[in-house]
């Protein structure tokens, strides 16, 4: 180690970083520490130098930053300034959606993100934007095809190390992580606090359009499609566009003929475990959803919410073509083909074509008399 060695502590009092008092004077200055071996004489001048212009008892060895309010210790200044923020200043950057609070700015900007729905990292191979430039690389390993990390039970392979041990838990059964209200446990830690969601009722994701408020990013994303129309999961087999990944392979069912969920009442087959659950409800008369309004129950909870808008008024859906608007979107689609002339419904027997599929029904009963 040379006999003087130059450390530099800038203390920002901007807001990002650092911003206290000392005394009656805010610290603002940059700071030229001489770090001598502790033989020299001037070692301890040095020390109590940067001590003094800190305002605070830290202690300086030949390399080392040792923090006084815990037993956080570095040889680099920088890392130790942040460090002293988090006691000296704790959290002062506050989230004016959710009133969360972080010690630094660039943490604040980044969560701000989950609520506007900006994503300033876009990927050059595809359309895929991400929030994080970190999210954006791992992302990237996608298009260069490279798989490092394998699975020891199935030998699947996976682009991050995360992907691959939450993987791995389908094969353990490991839930690592329990609900401090229910003691319910999950694989996930982002399961885990989209449940705890539920005991708190806290819904931190913000839409920009309308104000309505979701518990989880994933919820908020397929609504904010509801206003800009963008249906990013395309059909392999043929043209349909769809605004949900779910609704994407439910549809592709259709083509492979796929349907492993068999209703043990009826002989009916479903793509989905979610909808034979629905379906079987029809069997059992069960209706879990309740309007809070009037007490109408329903079996579905897609069902109830488009009740409920028959008590607020509310007709999100507006044709494309006209300024009508619908409660459902499958009426404004059903609507919309009196713009467009489709027909996508056609009989069998006679190849008459119908808007609607219950037209259709109606139609066959013709033919079967």
């Amino acid at each position: 180690m040379d006999s003087q060695q130059t450390v530099k502590s800038e203390i920002d009092t901007s807001g990002d970083l650092f911003n206290y008092q000392m005394g009656a004077q805010t610290v603002e200055q940059l700071v030229q520490v001489k770090l001598k071996q502790e033989s020299e004489p001037d070692s301890d001048k040095s020390s109590e130098n940067l001590k003094n212009i800190l305002g605070i008892s830290s202690e300086i060895s030949q390399t080392n930053f040792v923090c006084q309010y815990c037993d956080y210790c570095t040889v680099n200044d920088i890392n130790f300034k942040k460090h002293l923020q988090s006691h000296i200043n704790d959290k002062i950057q506050q989230c004016n959606f959710c009133g969360k609070c972080f010690a630094y700015k660039s943490e604040l900007i980044i969560h701000l993100r989950s609520h506007n729905g900006k994503k300033p990292y876009g990927c050059s191979h595809c359309s895929k934007s991400f929030t994080q430039k970190c999210n954006l690389i791992k992302h990237q390993q996608i298009h260069t095809g490279q798989k490092p990390f394998k699975c020891s039970h199935c030998h699947k392979c996976f682009f991050q190390k995360i992907e691959m041990v939450s993987h791995q838990r389908t094969h353990t059964g490991e839930k690592p992580f329990q609900c401090s209200d229910c003691d319910k446990c999950f694989a996930h830690k982002s399961t885990m606090m989209m449940h705890q969601r539920l005991h708190t009722g806290d819904k931190p994701y913000h839409c920009t359009h309308c104000n309505k408020i979701f518990s989880c990013t994933n919820n908020l994303a397929q609504h904010i499609r509801t206003h800009t129309g963008e249906k990013p999961y395309k059909c392999s087999h043929c043209w349909k566009y769809f605004t949900q990944k779910a609704s994407l392979v439910s549809h592709q069912k259709r083509h492979t003929g796929r349907n492993p969920y068999q209703c043990s009442q009826c002989d009916k087959n479903f793509a989905r475990k979610g909808l034979l659950s629905s379906h079987q409800r029809i069997h059992t008369g069960e209706k879990p959803y309740q309007c809070s309004s009037c007490g109408k129950c329903f079996g579905q909870k897609g069902h109830l919410v488009s009740h409920q808008r028959n008590h607020m008024g509310e007709k999100p859906y507006q044709c494309d073509y006209c300024d009508k608007s619908f409660a459902l979107k499958v009426q404004m689609i059903i609507h919309q083909r009196i713009h467009t002339g489709e027909k996508p419904y056609q009989c069998s027997k006679c190849n008459k074509c119908f808007t609607q599929k219950g037209s259709l029904v109606g139609h066959q009963k013709m033919h079967t008399r």
